[in-house]
């Protein structure tokens, strides 16, 4: 059990790293829009390619990120019974979702999106609008991304709560909302 604790340890790392660093688009998206609002209504200047980075940006940060909302159990939850019931049971409806619901559901999504992909790329699809950006094969490879992550995340979150179930201890989240890991 301790090296599928080692493995989910590796993953809860990854994906707070990730989402750290995906933290800081948010912090360009604004700087990009605010830009945007100045050349057009100060000095008349409008440039697509800026107005759609943004949508980009905005596009990588939520489906980047969703490996680290639920590593920090910030995914929408209808927790009637969930928040009184104790940590085991708590660990074994996480383990059951992540198993019969988180997971398959993942792999359909990464399954339908693959052909959609890669037909994207063979064509290197870019923007409908001529001066727009060249690259949205590159932003619909971030489905990919976010199948990868998002199901890594549900593997470690299978693996911490089988611990919990089997007796182990459950894992104890920081005043931060940061995993212990080790």
């Amino acid at each position: 059990m301790q090296a599928l604790g080692s493995i989910a340890a590796a993953i809860d790392r990854t994906n707070d790293l990730v989402g750290r660093v995906t933290a800081w688009l948010a912090i360009a998206m604004v700087l990009v829009q605010f830009t945007v609002v100045i050349m057009r209504y100060v000095f008349g200047i409008s440039w697509l390619m800026m107005q759609e980075s943004i949508i980009y940006m905005h596009g990588i940060m939520f489906m980047v990120a969703a490996g680290y909302t639920l590593l920090h159990d910030g995914h929408v939850r209808v927790d009637i019974f969930y928040r009184d019931a104790s940590e085991r049971t708590k660990a074994l409806v996480d383990m059951l979702g992540s198993l019969l619901l988180l997971l398959p559901v993942t792999t359909v999504i990464l399954i339908g999106t693959i052909p959609y992909v890669r037909q994207s790329w063979a064509s290197l699809e870019g923007s409908v609008e001529t001066s727009g950006i060249p690259a949205v094969y590159l932003l619909k490879t971030v489905i990919l991304v976010f199948c990868l992550l998002i199901g890594l995340q549900g593997v470690s979150l299978f693996i911490r709560s089988l611990n919990t179930v089997m007796g182990g201890a459950p894992t104890v989240k920081h005043d931060d909302g940061s995993i212990p890991h080790g």
